[in-house]
């Protein structure tokens, strides 16, 4: 069992997030495989002189750390990183920085699971419940994403918004709760949006519309099975190979 070694931070931390600044700065090295599980951080006094910060600062910095299921306090021993099976993933600063050092797109790929199974029983639901307003706004949507097919981001913001509303009116709030943690990171990561040409933006509207056209037509199985295969063949067309 040895003690982290790792380098300090590139510039003094401004005040009034000093905590915050070290939790981001251990989060990023624990991610990126820096400090290894079952590696001991160093002592108290070392991390106050490495950060130049305060004891308050480290041990608020440690608990949040722990919060978090990046570390654990064992006494006689100190404070060890743990292993991955204990970090929470929903947490969305641990799974930005995990996106980021995704090299082999493990953790993008089950989030593209996690994605669409979720939405996929999402879209059931829709299609049980909505409302002829409901129909209505998800139309209005589908209209502004064939105009905004010829403008990615534009219909990159239309698309998410296209998303939400079908889980809105699944009325699931857990499965969009998790959908939205998972999916706000993933989507800051130009790993996981890509660059997506004009034909493919088109066949992404063209999934977008079946899957419209099966909750309009109170079809659960259709919306569910369409939902899916967009969300899987979508993420094909941007994975890079590797």
């Amino acid at each position: 069992m040895s003690t982290a070694a790792f380098p300090p931070p590139d510039a003094p931390y401004p005040r009034g997030r000093r905590a915050d600044a070290v939790v981001d700065h251990l989060i990023e090295l624990i991610a990126s495989g820096v400090l290894r599980p079952d590696q001991l951080l160093p002592v108290e006094s070392a991390l106050c002189e490495t950060f130049g910060v305060s004891r308050t600062v480290v041990r608020e910095a440690i608990k949040s750390l722990e919060a978090k299921g990046l570390v654990k306090a064992r006494q006689g021993v100190g404070t060890l990183v743990s292993a991955q099976e204990s970090w929470n993933l929903l947490d969305p600063a641990l799974l930005a920085a995990i996106v980021r050092h995704d090299r082999r797109y493990d953790i993008l790929d089950q989030l593209i699971a996690v994605r669409t199974s979720l939405e996929s029983s999402m879209a059931r639901e829709a299609a049980r419940r909505a409302t002829p307003e409901d129909v209505a706004e998800l139309r209005e949507l589908m209209t502004r994403l064939d105009a905004a097919v010829g403008e990615p981001d534009l219909l990159d913001d239309i698309d998410v918004a296209f998303h939400e509303r079908i889980m809105l009116v699944s009325g699931n709030r857990l499965g969009r709760a998790i959908v939205h943690t998972v999916h706000a990171e993933a989507r800051r990561s130009p790993r996981y949006v890509g660059h997506s040409a004009l034909k493919h933006r088109r066949q992404s509207n063209r999934q977008h519309l079946a899957v419209f056209e099966a909750i309009e037509a109170g079809d659960p199985d259709a919306a569910g099975a369409l939902m899916a295969e967009h969300i899987a063949t979508s993420w094909q067309r941007r994975r890079p190979a590797g």
